[in-house]
């Protein structure tokens, strides 16, 4: 699909240029076709993107096929008229079944799925001269509307299919940044730019053109919660539910693979608006690092009220390092009674949404890793909505007590 609005090389995402070279590397689709799907543009920048992050050998470019020859003209005697009024008749059976198969299928479309699959095809036939002699009149005819009913349908197909189009470059700009957004979460954000659709349709329209998430599922473990070092009680087991921002932040820890091996990204996020509130990426667990991402979030810290810091039982944050800033900033620590990772669901929400949304590619190194989530994290807080926010996003609802 091409698209109207002038982009440059910024409006692309790292994570969505390794999608792009990673299904043109696995040969699902050329680096042309890839360019008109996405609706990138530029000539090359797409072949660009994989001189730079692919694999493979793209200096050359990609490899034109060799187009067969035509094949040799087939000759024969030339037939007696007997042979040739049988050959005509044997076609014009062949043609009357064929369209008492196709009148069949007709049918079976009309009677199991509506009239509308019917209707909008033979406007579609009509409209797109498909037969040559066929003119309207009798095509009109033939399927029994009048001319004025056949304009109407026509109309109004065209219409539809062009709301369709403006509703799918809609989709595909959001998808640039978002790649794995929901259907429901599309349809509000559609609502904004004033693109009223409803969800049924929404979700056939984006069935029909393959645009539809499939669920991704992945396990990697990450908590050691068998030590010696002391643990607090479950505040928010208890019955603690926050009323406004940063008054209970929950943080966890997950697994980040990259080429290079593994990284390990620390998040802690605020419970009430669900924004990060801090993050820190890097190639080990230690409680040094882990806790990076907690004095990260400190410093964004506007409130001056109690704030709870809830987590698992995972050594770094029981460690003496890690509570020694729970005390220097007056933060009360809750933690689960075990591993149990339903008792933090929201860190590990989140942990989900980023990995499964966003962090789709495996990046090269720790250093691709960092930006990457750099730049999903931006994302999720100031584009992605909320069903449990009203389809408000993170920022949204934190900076409302704070405006």
């Amino acid at each position: 699909m091409k698209s109207t609005t002038k982009r440059t090389q910024r409006d692309y995402s790292l994570a969505f240029k390794l999608a792009v070279v990673d299904q043109v590397e696995k040969g699902e689709m050329t680096y042309k076709q890839a360019q008109l799907r996405y609706g990138i543009q530029g000539r090359s920048t797409v072949l660009t993107w994989l001189r730079k992050y692919g694999h493979l050998n793209w200096t050359k470019g990609s490899l034109t096929p060799t187009r067969l020859g035509d094949a040799m003209p087939y000759t024969s005697t030339p037939q007696t008229p007997e042979q040739r009024i049988k050959e005509l008749e044997q076609q014009l059976e062949d043609t009357k079944l064929k369209a008492d198969f196709f009148e069949a299928v007709v049918h079976v479309m009309d009677r199991d799925y509506g009239v509308r699959p019917v209707k909008k095809a033979q406007v579609r036939v009509i409209a797109e001269k498909t037969i040559a002699r066929l003119t309207v009149t009798k095509a009109c005819r033939f399927i029994g509307v009048s001319r004025q009913a056949y304009y109407k349908r026509r109309h109004s197909l065209q219409q539809r299919i062009a709301d369709e189009q403006q509703v799918l470059s809609a989709v595909q700009n959001e998808r640039l940044i978002q790649p794995r957004l929901g259907t429901r979460k599309l349809k509000h954000v559609l609502s904004l730019q004033a693109l009223f659709v409803g969800r049924d349709r929404l979700f056939t329209l984006l069935k029909r053109h393959r645009l539809l998430v499939r669920n991704k599922r992945a396990y990697h473990r990450t908590t050691q919660s068998h030590h010696h070092f002391h643990c607090h009680p479950n505040l928010v087991k208890e019955g603690l539910k926050p009323q406004r921002p940063e008054q209970l932040w929950v943080a966890d820890i997950t697994y980040i693979p990259t080429h290079k091996g593994h990284t390990y990204l620390s998040l802690v996020t605020d419970a009430y608006s669900r924004k990060i509130m801090g993050f820190h990426l890097d190639d080990n667990m230690k409680a040094s690092t882990v806790k990076r991402a907690f004095t990260h979030a400190l410093k964004q810290r506007r409130a001056d009220s109690l704030l709870v810091h809830h987590s698992d039982r995972g050594v770094q944050y029981c460690s003496d390092e890690y509570q020694r800033i729970h005390k220097q900033h007056d933060v009360m620590c809750s933690m689960t009674d075990g591993y149990d990772c339903y008792q933090n669901a929201l860190a590990e929400r989140v942990n989900g949404i980023l990995k499964n949304e966003y962090l789709l590619i495996k990046p090269r190194d720790l250093e691709e890793a960092r930006k990457m989530v750099a730049e999903s994290v931006d994302i999720y807080n100031q584009r992605r909505p909320h069903t449990a926010l009203q389809y408000k996003t993170p920022d949204e609802v934190h900076q409302a007590f704070y405006a």
